[in-house]
C-alpha cells in the first residue's frame, strides 16, 4: 500500500522539486520507504507502506534495460501465479514483490495487463521506448488516483494534497458537482470539486502517448448482470459462494506483517473475521471493534457476542479488541476533511479512522466486509424500492397525495427511528418512479437549496442533481428493476463513498484494508446470480447468510441492521455545537456568498429544537472545512 505521484511529458524540464513535494505530502501512505525517478519525459515518485517483500520491492521499478517504470500503489492478490507463468516464458526476478509482476507483464502484454490482475490498485507504467505513459485503476475503484493536464503535461497523484502541491493546480470549483455533494455526500465519479481535476474511474486504464499529446481512456471490466444462472439451484449456488469467499480471504491473509479483521455487529464483518480466523488457527487472529456511548449507535455487544460464535466454532483463536469512539475531538473532523481533499461527509469515516488508528497499534492489514451490501442487496432501501414497485400502478399524481398525507403524520424522531423510517418510505411511495431512489438518498432537496444558496451558488441553484444517476441509467444492463439499482450503486456509491473512505481513513494511518467481498471471482458470481437468491422476501443477502450458518446464526440474523453509523444529530446539539456553529457562522461558507446565513439560522435552529437536520448541517461544515482550505 503506497501513494504514487508523477508528472509525464516535461519536455526535458526538470520538475524533481515539485513532485518531491508532491509525494512527501502523502508520507502517511507509505512511511517506510520513498523514491523517485527523473528522465527527459517524466518525474515520477512513490512511498511506500512495506506488506509483501518488505526488504525488497523499491519503487519506482526500473526493468533490467532501463525500458519501463512502474510505480504500484495497493495489492496484486494473483501475482505469484502471474509470476509462475512469466518465469515459465523466460521472465527473470529479482525481488518477490506484485510490483516486478506487474512490469514483467507488461513488457509481455501492455496495456492489456491490466485485465489479468486480480487486486486493489492504482498504477503507473511509462515506457521510455514508445514514449507513452498507462495509468489503471482496480475494477471497483478501491485505490484512488487523480489527475489533470498542465498544458500537455498530465500530472497525477493518489490524493488531492499531492496534486496541490504543484504550483499550476487548476483550482476553478466546479460548482455542479459541489452541488451533488450536498445531495449525495460525496462527489460521483470522474468528476471532483475542481473544473479540470479528474478520477480515473474504476475499471479504466487512461493512456498518454506523448508523441501528439493525446489521451485515450477507455473501460476493461464492467460486472455483467445480463447472464444469470438460472438453472444453478440454491444449495449449489450456496457452496460455490462459500468457496470463492473463503479463497477470497485466504488471498488477502497474504501479508509479511500483522493481519487482522475488523468486526461489526454486522453479517459481513462477522463471515470475513470467523473464516479469516478459521484460516489463521492456530494462529491467533486479532479483531477490532469501534463502540458508541450513544446506544442507537453503539454494536459493541452485538460484535462481542459475534466474537464469542466464531470462536466457538474455530477453536478461539480470536482476540477480540475492542474501543469506545469519543466525540469530544472535533479537530479530526478537520484532519480527514484534509485528507479527503475535496467535500465528503460520511460521517462515518470518523469512527473507521479511530478504529484503524486503535488497529494500527497492533496489525498492519485488516480485512473489512465493505461491498457486501451492494452485490447481495445488503441495503434495507432495495426492500424498500421492492416494496413501492407494489405502488407504482397508482397514478403519480394521486400517490403524491395520498402518501404525503400520510408521511405527514409521522414526527421526526431521529433518522433510526421507527417513525422516520415510515415517514422515508411513505415519501419514497409519493416520489415519481425515475426520480424515487434518487430521492430517497437525497440529502439536500431542490427546496431546500433554493432557501440555502447564496450568489456564489445562484447559477446551479435549479441544477438537477438526479441527473447523476438518470445519466447512467441506458448503461445499466440488469432486468430487474432493485438489482439495477444495486447495479447503480457499484457504479455510483461503492467507489464515490464507501470505497474512499475506507481508503483514506485507514491509510491516514498507514494501515492497509483489504475487502474479500470486492474479489473479481466473488463479484462476478454475485452478478450472475437471480435477485431472488439475494434478495427474498423480506430477508436481504439471503444466500450469502445461507453460506455460512456457522457464523450467522438466527441470534444474527435477528439483530436490526445499524450499519456503521455516527450519532451526527446528537454530537451537533452537544459536545459539538459551539465548534459546529462557529464554523457554520464564522467561515467563507457565509462570508463568501456560498449559503444564506438567515436560512442556515433557520435549519440550525430547527435541529437544535429536535428536528433532524444533521446530514443537511453536516454536509455545510464540511463544505466550510473544504472553502477555507482555498486560497
Amino acid at each position: 500500500m503506497c501513494a504514487i505521484s508523477g508528472i509525464v511529458n516535461t519536455h526535458g524540464e526538470s520538475y524533481r522539486e515539485i513532485v518531491s513535494a508532491m509525494i512527501e505530502v502523502q508520507k502517511h501512505r507509505g512511511p517506510d520507504d520513498c523514491g523517485i525517478f527523473e528522465c527527459d519525459d517524466a518525474v515520477l515518485a512513490h512511498r511506500r507502506l512495506a506488506i509483501i517483500d518488505v526488504a525488497n520491492g523499491h519503487q519506482p521499478m526500473i526493468s533490467d534495460n532501463g525500458k519501463i517504470v512502474v510505480l504500484l500503489n495497493g495489492e496484486i492478490y494473483n501475482f505469484q501465479e502471474l509470476r509462475r507463468k512469466l518465469t515459465e516464458t523466460g521472465h527473470k526476478f529479482t525481488t518477490n514483490s506484485d510490483t516486478e509482476t506487474l512490469l514483467h507483464l507488461y513488457e509481455n502484454y501492455g496495456s492489456e495487463c491490466v485485465t489479468m490482475l486480480d487486486g486493489m490498485f492504482a498504477f503507473a507504467v511509462f515506457d521510455r521506448v514508445k514514449r507513452k505513459l498507462l495509468l489503471g485503476r482496480d475494477r471497483l475503484g478501491q485505490k484512488p488516483l487523480l489527475y489533470f493536464m498542465d498544458g500537455d503535461a498530465l500530472v497525477f497523484a493518489s490524493e488531492f494534497a499531492g496534486l496541490e502541491k504543484h504550483p499550476r493546480f487548476p483550482r476553478e470549483l466546479d460548482k455542479e458537482a459541489l452541488t451533488n455533494f450536498m445531495s449525495l455526500q460525496y462527489i460521483p465519479q470522474p468528476d471532483t470539486a475542481y473544473l479540470n481535476v479528474r478520477k480515473l474511474a474504476p475499471g479504466h486504464i487512461l493512456e498518454l502517448n506523448l508523441a501528439n499529446s493525446h489521451i485515450s481512456i477507455r473501460c476493461y471490466w464492467q460486472a455483467d448482470f445480463s447472464i444469470k444462472n438460472s438453472t444453478l439451484r440454491m444449495d449449489a449456488a450456496t457452496a460455490k459462494l462459500r468457496t470463492l469467499v473463503e479463497k477470497a480471504v485466504e488471498k488477502r491473509l497474504v501479508s509479511d506483517v500483522p493481519v487482522g479483521t475488523f468486526l461489526s455487529g454486522g453479517v459481513d464483518s462477522c463471515i470475513v473475521t470467523g473464516v479469516a480466523a478459521r484460516l489463521l488457527y492456530p494462529a491467533p487472529c486479532d479483531t477490532f471493534t469501534a463502540a458508541f456511548s450513544t446506544a442507537a449507535y453503539d454494536e459493541r455487544n452485538a460484535a462481542q457476542r459475534s466474537a464469542e460464535i466464531i470462536n466457538q466454532v474455530t477453536g478461539g483463536n480470536l482476540r477480540y479488541h475492542q474501543r469506545e469512539i469519543k466525540p469530544d475531538d472535533f479537530s479530526i473532523a478537520e484532519l480527514l476533511s484534509r485528507h479527503f481533499g475535496e467535500p465528503f461527509a460520511d460521517a462515518s469515516s470518523i469512527p473507521l479512522y479511530l478504529l484503524s488508528k486503535f488497529a494500527k497499534e497492533k496489525i498492519s492489514v485488516a480485512l473489512c466486509g465493505d461491498g457486501a451490501d451492494e452485490i447481495f442487496a445488503g441495503y434495507e432501501r432495495y426492500l424498500a424500492m421492492r416494496y413501492a414497485e407494489k405502488v407504482y400502478w397508482i397514478p403519480q399524481t394521486a400517490r403524491k397525495m395520498i402518501f404525503n398525507t400520510l408521511a405527514s403524520f409521522f414526527p421526526e424522531h431521529g433518522e433510526r427511528s421507527r417513525s422516520s423510517r415510515i415517514k422515508r418510505l411513505l415519501k419514497l411511495f409519493a416520489s415519481p418512479e425515475e426520480v424515487g431512489y434518487f430521492n430517497l438518498l437525497d440529502r439536500c432537496p431542490s427546496d431546500i437549496k433554493k432557501e440555502l444558496y447564496g450568489p456564489q451558488l445562484a447559477d446551479v441553484v435549479n441544477f438537477d442533481s438526479s441527473q447523476c444517476f438518470t445519466s447512467l441509467d441506458w448503461e445499466l444492463i440488469a432486468k430487474d428493476r432493485v438489482e439495477k439499482l444495486a447495479e447503480l450503486d457499484l457504479r455510483t456509491y461503492l467507489p464515490g463513498d464507501i470505497l474512499p473512505k475506507a481508503d483514506i481513513s485507514s491509510m491516514a494511518n498507514a494501515l492497509e484494508l483489504r475487502s474479500p467481498f470486492l474479489d473479481t471471482g466473488v463479484v462476478e458470481f454475485a452478478a450472475r446470480l437471480p435477485m431472488s437468491y439475494k434478495l427474498s422476501a423480506k430477508r436481504r443477502k439471503y444466500i450469502l447468510c445461507a453460506a455460512f450458518p456457522e457464523f450467522i446464526t438466527p441470534e444474527l440474523l435477528n439483530r436490526p441492521k445499524r450499519g456503521f453509523g455516527v450519532p451526527i444529530a446528537h454530537w451537533l446539539r452537544d459536545s459539538w455545537k459551539e465548534q459546529a456553529y462557529d464554523k457554520l457562522f464564522n467561515s467563507r461558507l457565509t462570508a463568501d456568498g456560498f449559503i444564506r446565513k438567515d436560512s442556515l439560522e433557520k435549519y440550525w435552529n430547527l435541529h437544535q429544537q429536535g428536528k433532524d437536520f444533521s446530514y443537511l448541517l453536516w454536509n455545510l461544515i464540511i463544505f466550510a472545512f473544504f472553502l477555507d482550505r482555498q486560497p
